[in-house]
């Protein structure tokens, strides 16, 4: 839902970053690759309840995820940067809410089983229609520099960041926090079927 907007508001800064990259000659996919390595770094954090350590690795993170698309979008994209890319966020994203049932598996494991129950429908949904979308060469008019079809929602990677940000600063309303963030991607999977139901008619 926020993704469209906060991309518009860095863009500016990221492609000036990324052609101060690009000079350097640090290319998209090693930004990729650390970003994830810091990513499991995060995870590992929280796991061991540095939750505020594990904070400042996550953001890191996801700040070069945004750099490796704007270096690729200064250099030359490619369908092995984009596969990458999509793949190694997702197995982030899965990592964090793993992570806490580790730190405490009494009063987390149940939410986090819950919350990673979620994102394989929101996961599921969005990648399904990005493959049809494909199939039938549709453009995406809200994310046109992305390697494929981008499919907006309730819960994107803005609001999930946000929610993962809220468990590291108040780790002990965990499960609150997770339960909630559950139930918006059940909605955003929801309203996905019912958008690829109608389209793909």
């Amino acid at each position: 839902m926020l993704d469209r907007a906060l991309q518009l508001a860095l863009r500016p800064a990221l492609a000036s970053a990324a052609r101060l990259l690009v000079r350097w000659g640090v290319g998209a996919d090693a930004l990729t690759f650390t970003g994830f390595l810091i990513g499991m770094a995060a995870a590992l954090a929280i796991a061991l309840q540095q939750f505020l350590p594990g904070l400042g690795l996550l953001l890191f993170s996801r700040l070069l995820d945004g750099l490796d698309g704007a270096v690729a979008r200064a250099t030359a994209p490619t369908d092995r940067g984009g596969f990458l890319d999509i793949t190694l966020d997702f197995l982030f994203y899965a990592a964090i809410p793993l992570a806490f049932a580790v730190a405490n598996p009494e009063a987390n494991a149940l939410a986090a089983a819950v919350l990673l129950a979620s994102f394989i429908g929101t996961g599921s949904s969005f990648l399904a229609f990005a493959a049809v979308a494909e199939k039938r060469r549709l453009q995406s008019v809200a994310f046109p520099d992305k390697s494929f079809y981008f499919l907006g929602g309730l819960t994107e990677a803005t609001e999930t960041l946000l929610a993962f940000a809220a468990m590291c600063l108040w780790p002990q309303h965990f499960a609150t926090i997770a339960y909630g963030f559950a139930a918006l991607c059940a909605v955003s999977t929801g309203l996905r079927i019912l958008w690829g139901w109608q389209r793909f008619r």
